[in-house]
């Protein structure tokens, strides 16, 4: 819970915890509704979702009877918990080997959070490995070598420029052999504006699927959180080239744009599963929409107890 806090306290310190301040006593009017508006932007949620929430508050207003400024603070926590839905649980259980695939842009936090997600993954006894699926950069298969040592996890790795889907069947097979339960499935970062790149992923999509049934029973796009509004873009761009099941969004603890949480969340309609909030290993924590709220609001502790 502490990393949660520190993680959002950027967001908090410019945005949300300044709210109750800057309302103050005052009586409802044209100007608290642009005030308001101007802060939910500030913290990049975006015109549909800030118009969306406007139009939800100033219904609860009106039917709840509020007349001050002061009396809005609950209302406002109330209305953003109502944007985020209870996160379902990762498909990950029922079956022999599941396969989660993980991809995003280069600079997202995509091998860091595999490291991370791995690291889950064998505290809550799921015997994991990695396939280290990125094969353009012999960089890339170093580093998520590095992350999985740091995991405790095995990484079924091949030589740079290698066939992706090869590394992917290498993996099942050792996932296999070994008994693992779970096989995270790195690969290229790729700008989602490069259409061939973006053609590549489709076919290592297309692999899992050969090798293991139904695989991959999980995608998971790796989202920066300092990016705001342009992670949009790169998700609805993956969405068309794979089916993206949920969402990671990394870097939150360097960035005042946690809005944009709410903004992905209502336009893509995809669960954020995890979130990360700093650079520890333990850094990831599962997405609670319940004490994501209150974190934004410096309320954790008090809601902990």
């Amino acid at each position: 819970m502490g990393s949660l806090v520190r993680g959002l306290s950027r967001t908090r310190q410019a945005v949300f915890g300044r709210l109750a301040q800057a309302l103050g006593n005052t009586n409802i009017t044209e100007d608290t509704w642009d005030e308001i508006e101007a802060m939910f932007l500030q913290a990049d949620m975006g015109v549909p979702t800030t118009t969306e929430l406007i139009k939800r508050l100033q219904a609860r207003v009106r039917r709840d009877g509020l007349t001050k400024t002061s009396q809005m603070n609950d209302a406002i926590k109330a209305e953003l918990r109502g944007l985020l839905n209870t996160p379902v649980p990762l498909n990950v259980s029922g079956r022999q080997l599941s396969v989660i695939m993980i991809v995003g842009v280069n600079g997202s936090g995509k091998t860091t959070t595999i490291g991370k997600l791995a690291r889950r993954m064998q505290l809550n006894n799921r015997k994991t490995l990695i396939a280290a699926g990125d094969t353009f950069r012999a960089a890339a298969i170093d580093q998520v070598q590095v992350w999985g040592e740091r995991a405790g996890v095995p990484v079924i790795a091949g030589k740079p420029g290698m066939d992706p889907g090869a590394i992917v069947y290498d993996a099942v097979e050792a996932a296999n052999a070994r008994g693992a339960e779970i096989l995270i499935v790195d690969t290229a970062g790729r700008l989602h504006s490069n259409f061939n790149l973006m053609q590549e992923l489709k076919k290592v999509y297309a692999v899992m699927g050969k090798v293991v049934p139904d695989a991959p029973h999980e995608v998971l796009l790796v989202l920066d959180g300092t990016t705001g509004q342009n992670a949009l873009t790169q998700a609805k761009k993956f969405q068309e080239m794979v089916n993206v099941t949920g969402l990671i969004v990394t870097k939150l603890d360097g960035t005042a744009k946690g809005g944009m949480i709410f903004a992905i969340h209502q336009e893509l309609g995809l669960p954020i599963h995890y979130i990360g909030v700093g650079e520890t290993i333990y850094d990831l924590v599962p997405f609670d929409p319940d004490r994501f709220v209150a974190g934004l609001f410096d309320e954790l502790e008090e809601k902990e107890s």
